[in-house]
């Protein structure tokens, strides 16, 4: 296969190419199943761990693109219904233009709350949306009529709502089951939802108190396995020219607790550092987490600013200790000269809620495995 187009081929992005993917080939037959046959399913995982990356790689498959209108949103940056109305408005509009179809029409029927907004571009004749979120002023009616234009697509329609556990921090009253009842009303669209916080997805989707309660199968993304993450790895340097050794990719894989997205990074910087024709060696990874690193330097300095000095101490207690489970035993606090067992308390639900911490099976690290080392290195 020729790769000359592509410099680089462990890609940083949320959509790569099928023959630069890495595995994930059950779960990919899965959700084609589950969509085959309208089920809803939920992702679970941790943060970084490829979600995002299997939905994409999901959606460029051809038994999907045959059969389904694939429909990607992210909901992470939205704090409101409104906001959610207003990505979920954009994306559609997005797919519908990116098809080049010229339904505009069929569109405006059902969407009527955001017609006011489209300007047609005087010499192209392309549609642009320029509605801001303000403008949305009765989110509840504008989601309905985006569920409705949905329903009437000519071919079925697939959702994904990426970080779905956020509608749990909407401010408006009764959103989950207001989302529930839209989406048990569909009759050919199916739903992806995927969430990394999965405390809070598994009580959405399996506390008998809850809207979404049974509403959705749950399938949780597990780390790739390192002897076909090894595999991948060698096989994609040994097509480049290049080669790399075995174990450089196993100490990568333990160090980032086999998470996907940092073992792209390390791997896209290890291969750019590795010259044609030479191995890469164990030597050349302390170089590239320095590089990746230097260069977030600023962002780590200012998310460092923000905090107050007992978060800051605590932070960089928990990054020397790279984990931590008895956050408030003594020998710990005493070890690191914090305060109390109570102000230690306070300092991680801040740094929980503002997501700078994590917590995976009762231990504590620092979310980011870079910003982490950052934090060691500097402090």
């Amino acid at each position: 296969m020729n790769y000359s187009d592509i410099q680089n081929p462990f890609v940083i992005s949320k959509s790569i190419p099928e023959a630069l993917f890495c595995d994930r080939e059950e779960e990919t037959a899965f959700l084609i199943k589950q969509i085959e046959n309208g089920r809803n399913t939920v992702i679970v995982s941790p943060r970084r761990m490829g979600k995002t990356g299997l939905i994409h790689h999901l959606f460029s498959q051809e038994t999907v693109l045959e059969r389904f209108t694939p429909l990607f949103v992210d909901i992470y940056p939205a704090s409101s219904l409104q906001e959610m109305c207003y990505i979920m408005g954009r994306s559609v509009f997005e797919k519908l233009k990116a098809k080049k179809t010229q339904h505009w029409e069929t569109f405006f029927q059902y969407i009527k709350s955001l017609r006011a907004g489209v300007r047609f571009d005087s010499v192209t004749g392309e549609p642009k949306l320029e509605v801001g979120i303000g403008a949305i002023e009765q989110p509840e009616t504008t989601l309905e009529e985006i569920f409705a234009y949905l329903e009437s697509s000519s071919t079925p329609c697939v959702v994904a709502l990426d970080e779905f556990q956020q509608i749990a921090e909407f401010p408006e009253h009764r959103v989950e089951a207001l989302l529930r009842s839209m989406i048990q009303n569909c009759r050919q669209t199916t739903f992806l939802f995927s969430g990394s916080k999965q405390h809070t997805i598994n009580q959405m989707f399996l506390s008998k108190t809850r809207p979404f309660y049974q509403n959705a199968q749950l399938m949780d993304l597990g780390p790739l396995k390192l002897d076909v993450y090894s595999e991948f790895v060698c096989r994609l340097f040994g097509q480049y020219g290049k080669q790399i050794d075995p174990d450089v990719v196993s100490q990568v894989y333990a160090d980032y607790n086999a998470t996907t997205w940092y073992m792209q990074m390390l791997m896209n910087e290890l291969f750019a550092l590795t010259a044609q024709g030479e191995t890469c060696t164990t030597p050349l990874l302390g170089r590239a987490q320095k590089n990746i690193i230097q260069v977030q330097e600023g962002t780590y300095m200012m998310q460092l600013n923000m905090l107050s000095s007992k978060q800051k101490s605590l932070l960089q207690a928990i990054a020397h200790e790279k984990g931590v489970k008895a956050i408030t035993a003594k020998a710990f606090i005493k070890k690191y000269s914090l305060d109390s067992a109570s102000s230690v308390q306070s300092a991680l639900r801040a740094l929980l809620e503002k997501e700078i911490v994590t917590t995976d099976n009762g231990l504590y690290r620092v979310s980011d495995f870079f910003f982490g080392q950052w934090l060691v290195e500097s402090y």
